[in-house]
């Protein structure tokens, strides 16, 4: 399904319920989803996989505790590239997909080609990722970490205005 489909679908008071309901919740029941949209179950359920087939609802995933796994450290690597040419950003980005410690990929506008969100264990494991992988890949030219401190907000998704939420 391509992105021009997701403008062919117009949300409306319940999708958007829905919507904003599953972001919160993913493992919310078919059951408690409709109560909370005010329509009975089956044109529920009808309503969510018509959403996932539009492509509203890319996936459903648990969060996890990196601590609790061993995964100690938080890193933004700003990475500029020698190259922008289209060929080479995408080189660039196939080599990121092959980096499971590097969980989210930006391409940016301005000074920095890249942001990457990378986790390791701890600073050297961090260290090993750069020089190993990250400043060894063709066409890396620069990069700077900033060492996360704290996280104090990580929402997933986007704001979902509700019709009975005033506007911000």
């Amino acid at each position: 399904m391509d992105k021009s489909d997701h403008q062919k679908v117009k949300l409306d008071r319940i999708d958007r319920r829905i919507l904003h309901d599953l972001q919160e919740n993913g493992r919310m029941t078919n059951v408690e989803l409709a109560r909370r949209a005010g329509i009975s179950a089956p044109p529920c359920l009808r309503r969510v996989r018509a959403l996932e087939e539009a492509g509203y609802i890319n996936g459903y995933h648990a969060e996890l505790d990196p601590k609790l796994l061993g995964f100690n450290v938080t890193v933004f690597a700003h990475v500029g590239l020698a190259s922008q040419a289209e060929a080479d950003l995408e080189a660039f980005q196939a080599q990121v997909q092959a980096w499971p410690e590097v969980r989210d990929c930006h391409m940016l506008a301005g000074e920095t080609d890249f942001l990457l969100k990378v986790v390791a264990a701890d600073w050297d494991a961090y260290q090993e990722f750069l020089t190993t992988k990250l400043t060894a890949t063709p066409n890396v030219s620069q990069v700077k970490s900033s060492l996360s401190i704290r996280t104090t907000k990580a929402k997933a998704g986007v704001p979902i205005r509700l019709a009975d939420e005033p506007a911000s």
